[in-house]
């Protein structure tokens, strides 16, 4: 005997607002303390319009280093201006550069940077950061990072009630991960800069939400990062790099396939520094 269907209906008749009751189809609301993000495009889509506090944001990046503090450094600025406490970036792949945060509002003593051996240690040292008292927010750059230890992450970060985020590689998105919220970020393609070139260095972010609670979010967000003349600045010092690595790999291509006559040889042989320097700065 075949087993009867199942049929999922849904009373029409139900207040569109229950309290305790979440709808699927609506952004999460609740008791959980939100901090706004700085990025005005980014609030409108979590729940609670900001990063949750007390709970794991894991950050998906191509490569370690190029966006995390334009990402949530607004955030960190507005939290450090209104509470006390340490920020603490534990294994961060590059030391953050002071003045450039001072500027933008985080005041450099209050950044605390613990260096780590290996994952474990990394791990260590980031649920240590959780449970001291006198820790605002952690930042942990965890390539790998088991989905067990990143629960104990958010656990800890749920008692003290601090901001966490995880920085992993977008190879982590095919993982299960406990995180509340989580974001893939890469840098914003500038208009006017030419196909191919990095745009690590370019103003702006595009941010992918993967998992919020909420309903899916297919349309990724384009949030600015500078004033538009520094993009524009920006963009056009790529394109003249961008031109001068072309002209440089010309030079350099027509001087290894054309034979100079008897008498020129002499003469590119004293020139030759300059050919080093073109084959280092296309090296860099």
């Amino acid at each position: 005997m075949p087993a009867p269907s199942l049929s999922l209906r849904i009373a029409p008749d139900l207040p569109s607002a229950v309290p305790g009751v979440w709808h699927a189809d609506a952004l999460g609301a609740g008791p959980q303390e939100a901090q706004p993000t700085g990025h005005v495009l980014l609030d409108a889509q979590l729940p609670g319009g900001g990063w949750p506090v007390g709970a794991l944001c894991e950050v998906l990046q191509p490569l370690a280093g190029l966006h995390e503090w334009q990402l949530v450094l607004p955030a960190l600025a507005q939290a450090t201006a209104r509470r006390s406490g340490a920020v603490v970036a534990v294994a961060p792949p590059c030391d953050p550069f002071g003045p450039a945060l001072k500027a933008q509002g985080l005041p450099p003593e209050r950044l605390c940077v613990v260096r780590a051996s290996s994952a474990r240690a990394a791990f260590w040292a980031a649920e240590q950061a959780l449970r001291c008292h006198g820790v605002l927010a952690v930042m942990a750059w965890l390539p790998q990072a088991p989905a067990a230890a990143l629960r104990r992450l958010q656990l800890a970060a749920a008692q003290q009630q601090q901001l966490l985020w995880v920085f992993r590689p977008v190879s982590a998105a095919r993982q299960a991960s406990p995180a509340l919220l989580r974001l893939q970020v890469q840098g914003l393609q500038v208009q006017g800069l030419p196909a191919g070139v990095s745009t690590s260095a370019a103003p702006g972010l595009q941010v992918q939400i993967l998992k919020r609670r909420g309903p899916p979010l297919v349309q990724a967000l384009d949030l600015p990062g500078c004033h538009p003349r520094l993009a524009q600045a920006l963009a056009a010092q790529a394109q003249r790099r961008h031109a001068a690595q072309v002209v440089a790999r010309a030079t350099v291509a027509s001087y290894s396939t054309a034979t100079p006559a008897p008498g020129e040889l002499a003469a590119l042989q004293g020139r030759g520094h300059a050919l080093d320097r073109i084959a280092a700065a296309m090296a860099g």
